[in-house]
């Protein structure tokens, strides 16, 4: 089976000839459905712009992307929002709701930009808030939810419908420990379902619930790993020490 996400040689440049920014350096990545994959390293090592570029949100300077078997170089830029819109969901730090709308109209609105009736759009958000256990909260406003919650409707968001890559960028960096580790099992979860997920982190212990960790530094992979059999792991005693 072909990986959800391809990165071939993928390289990304800022600036002028006179003044070039490699954020990228020749990538080679691969992600499987089922399969969440951590991206660490220090500041500007070119993490962001992995995710951009995998997200479709940026096309690369050089390299090949293939995103669901599709090559992004053929796609015209309607397929290539068409694609984004009804395969990929996106969680992010400051989480994007839009105040306006309840919980499940936030979560429904990716749906119903796709063409999806209301009806069905609100129905398909409800089942996805309920298996977060947000039922009771799907009619309120993200200014009346809690921090941790917020970040289930969010995430509520990026996997509903036919989704098949899941992007996050450091997505419990304004959570506490307890919520954090709730929106980990969340995405181990959605992966567990089938979807492919890249998370960029900074956070050694979050990383530990990834398949994988990538390590970038100056814009290339310079090592990648697995982590412990599981997050408990890293605290048990060695028993040979």
């Amino acid at each position: 089976m072909s990986p959800v996400l391809s990165l071939r040689q993928v390289s990304k440049v800022y600036g002028h000839a006179t003044a070039p920014v490699h954020a990228l350096r020749a990538v080679d990545l691969d992600v499987d459905a089922g399969e969440l994959v951590a991206v660490m390293g220090p500041s500007g090592s070119g993490k962001s712009t992995l995710l951009t570029i995998a997200g479709t949100l940026e096309k690369p300077s050089s390299g090949q992307v293939t995103i669901c078997g599709s090559d992004l170089s053929a796609l015209s830029a309607d397929a290539t929002a068409g694609l984004r819109r009804r395969s990929l969901g996106f969680v992010f730090q400051d989480l994007n709701l839009l105040a306006g709308l309840s919980a499940v109209e936030n979560v429904a609105l990716p749906l119903e930009l796709d063409g999806l009736a209301a009806r069905p759009a609100r129905a398909a958000a409800l089942r996805v808030l309920a298996e977060l256990g947000l039922t009771d909260r799907a009619a309120h406003f993200p200014d009346d939810l809690s921090g941790g919650e917020r970040q289930r409707v969010a995430i509520a968001r990026a996997v509903v419908g036919d989704r098949r890559l899941l992007l996050a960028d450091e997505p419990t960096g304004a959570l506490d420990a307890a919520s954090g580790e709730g929106v980990m099992r969340m995405l181990r979860a959605a992966c567990k379902r089938g979807i492919a997920g890249v998370m960029v982190t900074h956070d050694a212990q979050l990383a530990s619930w990834a398949d994988r960790v990538i390590f970038i530094r100056d814009g290339r992979v310079v090592d990648q790993t697995a982590p412990p059999a599981s997050p408990d792991a890293l605290l048990t005693p060695d028993p040979t020490s």
